[in-house]
């Protein structure tokens, strides 16, 4: 069994996380300064989201140096340290690594620009106009045309997202092997792997307006693993949109040589009506439920899942799905009971250990995310009122979880001395490290102990998944056996008591986990609180 089979992975966010020097804006040295907090948290990875050079056009997934460490974070010293210390502590570095894509400011685009007799200019994909127009009708993530007019070269140049994006064309091994040294010049430094973004779309073929899953995805894939982590003991996930049951094995199968395991969506796309993330709808439970144990199911033994309910990208689930006034504790607790104890690699997004919440916004001009600007400007122009688009970003947009880290009740939560890049949210007078770490009984301590339990507990890395009570509107149980022992999973989502039939339990099993300190349970009708989980330690009768 891997190291990571058995791993919970922190996603660290550097801008927010914590400031050493007052600019306003999370760093490297803020990361070293909380390495004893995440130690006392018990995970085993960090997943760091970009620090390499860039202009920020979004916020660091835009790369101009990949050697490079942007000043604002600090510099490679501190990158080493980083690596360092975290080692001390048991700790590996996880490198957010984007190579689908550069910044339009990145060497070999800017060298690709000077014309098309350039070395370079095959290391990204230009066409011609047709018809003096895009070349097709491609769309960008983030709104329009996903071709920019280069006007010195009468071609457009593919981006898949921002125009200061341009997409790497997979296709040429001189850049492809380019990347490969650059993944090895990291590796060599002795992280603990890559988390490789948007990589379901390296093989597009926009002529057909394929983007992910292109007919050379997996070859590429392959090729990276034998020229770079294939020969490290690391830990690789990919970031596949587009991914599902079937094809989730191709990416992460034990035999196909490619990556660790992939990030797949299908979940969090639950609460949207359309292929638009801001088409809003109410979320099904039992719909959630297939979803999971879907893939809980059809990885088996061959392949391995990833389990998450936050990111960079995405809101919080205490806001999203739970209930963030009068049961915010509850249902903290109860998603990270749901997930930490299903089959797969737990991932906690920073902040989701204490509960932390989406930040509402009133107008437009205190949104910095792109995505939702872009989205805001096009739909305005469409009809919609503002009062609709801020609702959709209030609830789906990506600036949620990305204010800064709540640490204290102090000036800024303690994130900064300086003005914050992104607005704290208000509530952390409420809600911080400080206060958390006092409250045995808060959100912090029982991430701590699901940790804890699946480093020492076989039958929640190994054990077998299955759905009970698929029907139920309300409630969510599941069981997990593993040779002799089983775990029984039980959670209400929702504000309203609810009582259920559960399996017979004997009397010699023991509640292991309960956010509502739940001493005994009846099998026949056990009543649950609003957001109450708890988990049977069941004895076989």
């Amino acid at each position: 069994m891997k190291w990571w089979q058995k791993a919970v992975v922190y996603q660290i966010y550097p801008r927010s996380f914590q400031d050493s020097n007052g600019d306003g804006i999370g760093d490297i040295r803020g990361i070293i300064e909380r390495l004893d907090y995440l130690e006392k948290l018990g995970i085993n990875a960090i997943w760091l989201s970009p620090v390499y050079q860039s202009p920020n056009d979004d916020n660091g997934y835009d790369i101009s140096d990949y050697e490079a460490i942007h000043p604002e974070f600090g510099t490679m010293e501190d990158m080493n340290e980083l690596i360092a210390e975290a080692q001390k502590r048991s700790i590996r570095i996880v490198m957010d690594l984007v190579v689908n894509h550069t910044s339009d400011e990145h060497h070999w685009f800017q060298e690709a620009k000077k014309g098309k007799d350039s070395p370079y200019r095959d290391y990204y994909i230009w066409r011609d106009p047709v018809k003096g127009k895009e070349p097709n009708d491609l769309k960008s993530t983030f709104s329009g045309s996903a071709w920019a007019y280069d006007k010195t070269s009468d071609q457009y140049y593919l981006h898949l997202f921002s125009e200061k994006q341009p997409d790497l064309n997979w296709k040429n091994e001189k850049m492809r092997q380019d990347i490969y040294n650059m993944m090895n010049f990291w590796l060599e430094k002795g992280i603990g792997g890559f988390r490789m973004d948007v990589i379901d779309l390296i093989g597009k073929e926009p002529d057909e307006k394929i983007t992910g899953n292109g007919p050379r995805l997996h070859e590429f894939l392959q090729e990276m693993n034998r020229k770079t982590f294939g020969h490290y003991d690391v830990m690789t996930v990919g970031e596949t949109w587009s991914a599902t049951p079937e094809n989730a094995e191709l990416y992460s199968g034990s035999d196909r040589g490619e990556l660790s395991m992939i990030f797949q969506f299908e979940h969090i796309a639950l609460d949207q009506e359309s292929i638009s993330k801001w088409a809003l709808k109410d979320l099904d439970l039992v719909e959630l439920k297939q979803v999971l144990s879907k893939w809980q199911i059809a990885l088996g033994e061959t392949a391995w899942n990833s389990l998450f309910w936050n990111n960079h990208d995405t809101p919080r689930i205490v806001s999203r799905w739970g209930n963030d006034q009068a049961f915010r504790v509850e249902s903290a607790k109860c998603f990270a009971v749901l997930l930490h104890l299903m089959k797969g690699t737990p991932y906690i997004y920073q902040g989701e250990e204490i509960g932390m919440t989406n930040r509402p916004v009133r107008n437009i001009s205190e949104v910095n995310d792109i995505e939702s600007i872009n989205m805001y400007k096009e739909e305005m122009r469409n009809g919609k009122t503002a009062e609709a688009l801020l609702n959709a970003i209030n609830y789906k947009g990506r600036d949620n979880a990305r204010t800064p880290m709540q640490w204290n009740d102090q000036e800024n939560g303690g994130f900064s001395t300086g003005e914050p890049w992104l607005a704290v949210n208000p509530n952390f007078t409420e809600i911080n490290v400080e206060q958390t770490l006092a409250d045995e009984q808060s959100v912090f301590y029982m991430y701590k102990d699901l940790i804890q339990y699946r480093k020492e507990n076989e039958t929640v890395v190994r054990g077998s998944y299955n759905l009970l009570l698929p029907d139920h509107q309300s409630v969510f149980v599941y069981e997990r056996v593993y040779n002799e022992n089983r775990l029984l999973v039980i959670a209400n989502l929702s504000t309203e008591e609810n009582t259920v039939e559960l399996p017979e339990i004997s009397k010699e099993s023991t509640i292991r986990f309960s956010n509502y300190d739940r001493q005994v349970v009846d099998a026949k009708q056990c009543t649950l609180a609003p957001y109450e989980c708890f988990v049977v330690d069941v004895k076989v009768i």
